[in-house]
């Protein structure tokens, strides 16, 4: 026996769609990495991208500012007139009219007639007043009569419409039976809430209100407390419309609300509702008001629909600018900004929060020992990853080459394997690619057994080193004067794409990166980029040769090779006791204690490679000997050149006796 299901379609509602591709972090990455090598902590630089947004893309700045555009146009584009003028209109309509029909009966009494138009010539100037004095008027006109109650129909709709949206359209041209209908779910709604207050109320007496009544309300409340919620909001937006108005404007309405629907009563039913409500929702803004500007006149209704999309507003821009505890771009009101600025600021604002979520989520950010956010090693391969290709591309358009490759081409097996990628030259690791394609099946429910298909992911390739294993110190000057002369991201990008290369592409050598200021220390990468600018004077080369020493001394079977990059000469040097001795001009103990640290270095073999950043001359002087200590070289790149520069003395070391080509380099 089968049993067939039948399905049903439609448009996916449910938050995000997952079968959307992922958003690309590329961008954000780079720009938030960029930021904290700047000295930002990565929370603030994830919040800088999200405000300023992407390439393409707006940014929560943009965001706001268009929500403040159009919390302004509504201000300076309405009145508050709306519905006065109106019944300013209809009184007129009905008097002239009233007036033809006395000058054209020529059977009515003359006293009579003249009575009527002193009664129509002298009506106060008060519009309000002027309604309620022919409320007891004898009409000789229909016409007349039907314009005076079309006054009173409409302020009923109006009045109604501030409280329950779209009412004014419903009760057009209503019977006594629809006005009726009205009365008796206020009637029921002020019981419900008032059971509701006192904490008897059930929810069969929900489902009981909304059964009868549900017409009357389009927002489809699924509970009494969403009932209470809509009204109150509608409810609170209609007193401050009112508070909004000027006081002979509040005036002319109160007295004219008597008329409405011709029914005093309606006016005490929506009096003890909103007393309901406001005990009901006390948070709600009852008291605010705004000032309008403009030539448009609004009606009741309308105008209570303004002050509601203008307090919508006014949440979007507090969740748009993220300044409250704990907030995430997920507190976002994707619907009221759709509403308010259009489906395309809702999708831009949608991948925004995305971009957030996977930053935070798909672990690119993480906490550290401390508790602050830092980039994790995955942020710092990917952005490292990105920084070499760069590097790549200006190394290639320096030397006239195309992207090389470095993976050791030419050179012994190191026994270890890596991914395959474009470009690649080295052979196939064949019981790696196997294995892998073999896990991949069985995590795709396949069975080996049966056939197996090779996928790109699958491959890896062996690698071969040229030579030597080597170690390599990074000695980067953190000095004031290096963030003070714009150097301070160039160096950590350096050392970024230097450390990519070496993790990735030269897994046999050891990299150790040694900062230098008032003092050295050796630092990991991830700390490295995330070190804000040092404000305190000092260059200790000293201390960090020192350091690098010790460094090659644990690596005694490889290379040392010793790259510094520095903006100054050192007027800095450890004493004995462990403290820095600072002075400016630099002291000749400190260049004596530096130099003698450095032919200790060069007498060990060590291949070492100056960088010198700026054009001071006192510094090229003090380079250049230093260099010719040791047999070693000097570059002078510009700061945006250093990755290329540094990366390129690398490689030199690594091959030397042939240069490096097309099949040595790492994209």
């Amino acid at each position: 026996m089968s049993t067939h299901h039948r399905s049903r379609y439609g448009r996916y509602t449910g938050g995000p769609d997952p079968l959307a591709p992922p958003v690309d972090l590329a961008e954000a990455l780079d720009a938030v990495a960029e930021d904290v090598m700047a000295g930002y902590s990565p929370r603030h630089a994830l919040q800088e991208f999200l405000r300023r947004g992407g390439r393409n893309r707006e940014g929560l700045d943009d965001l706001a500012l268009r929500v403040q555009q159009r919390r302004n146009e509504l201000l300076n584009r309405h009145n508050l007139d709306g519905t006065l003028n109106e019944v300013q209109k209809l009184l007129d309509t009905a008097v002239l009219e009233e007036r033809k029909q006395l000058a054209r009966d020529a059977m009515m009494d003359n006293t009579d007639r003249a009575f009527r138009e002193m009664q129509l010539q002298n009506l106060p100037r008060s519009t309000a007043a002027a309604v309620n004095e022919l409320a007891s008027y004898d009409w000789q006109s229909s016409t007349a009569r039907e314009a005076y109650e079309r006054i009173k129909d409409l302020l009923g709709r109006e009045i109604l419409d501030q409280r329950f949206a779209g009412m004014k359209e419903a009760l057009e041209n209503a019977t006594d039976e629809d006005r009726a209908a009205v009365s008796e779910m206020l009637q029921d709604l002020n019981e419900l809430l008032e059971k509701h207050r006192r904490g008897e109320d059930t929810d069969e007496d929900f489902h009981d209100f909304m059964a009868k009544h549900g017409q009357h309300f389009p927002e489809n409340p699924q509970s009494v407390e969403e009932l209470i919620d809509a009204l109150a909001q509608r409810a609170a937006a209609a007193q401050r419309l009112l508070n909004s108005m000027s006081a002979e404007q509040r005036e002319e309405l109160m007295r004219l609300s008597s008329q409405a629907f011709g029914s005093p009563g309606l006016m005490a039913q929506l009096g003890q509702l909103d007393a309901n409500l406001q005990a009901l929702r006390p948070g709600e803004d009852w008291s605010g008001s705004e000032r309008f500007d403009g030539e448009q006149g609004l009606g009741l209704g309308d105008g209570t629909g303004v002050l509601q999309d203008i307090a919508e507003l006014d949440e979007l821009a507090e969740q748009l600018s993220q300044a409250y505890n704990g907030s995430r771009l997920d507190d976002l009101d994707l619907d009221a900004l759709a509403r308010q600025l259009g489906q395309h600021a809702a999708v831009n604002a949608r991948t925004l929060a995305e971009i957030e979520r996977a930053m935070h989520d798909g672990g690119y950010l993480r906490r550290g020992a401390d508790g602050d956010l830092r980039l994790s090693p995955q942020a710092m391969r990917r952005l490292g990853r990105s920084l070499l290709r760069d590097t790549a591309k200006q190394l290639s358009g320096r030397q006239g080459r195309r992207d090389t490759r470095v993976a050791g081409a030419a050179g012994e097996h190191t026994g270890s394997s890596r991914p395959w990628e474009f470009g690649d030259a080295e052979p196939w690791d064949v019981t790696r690619t196997i294995t892998n394609a073999i896990r991949r099946t069985i995590a795709d429910g396949g069975d080996p057994r049966h056939g197996l298909r090779l996928a790109v992911d699958d491959i890896e390739v062996t690698e071969t080193e040229a030579r030597t294993q080597a170690a390599v110190v990074l000695l980067a000057d953190v000095s004031f004067s290096m963030a003070a002369e714009g150097r301070w991201v160039p160096m950590k990008r350096t050392a970024l794409a230097l450390h990519h290369l070496v993790s990735t592409r030269f897994r046999g050598d050891r990299l150790q990166l040694i900062t230098f200021g008032r003092y050295a220390q050796t630092t990991d990468i991830g700390e490295l980029t995330a070190l804000p600018a040092l404000r305190e004077q000092g260059t200790n080369l000293h201390h960090g040769l020192l350091l690098a020493g010790r460094f090659f001394r644990q690596h005694p079977s490889m290379q040392p090779v010793l790259l510094v990059v520095t903006d100054g000469e050192p007027t800095a040097h450890l004493l004995a006791d462990g403290e820095s001795w600072f002075s400016w001009p630099p002291d000749p103990e400190t260049i004596r204690v530096t130099v003698a640290e450095l032919d200790r270095l060069g007498r060990a073999g060590t291949q070492a490679t100056f960088f010198r950043l700026g054009d001071d001359p006192g510094l090229e002087r003090f380079i250049q000997r230093m260099a010719r200590r040791i047999d070693g070289r000097v570059v002078s790149p510009e700061a945006g050149d250093l990755g290329a520069a540094v990366v390129g003395e690398y490689l030199r070391a690594h091959f030397r006796g042939r240069a490096y080509s097309d099949d040595d380099w790492a994209q």
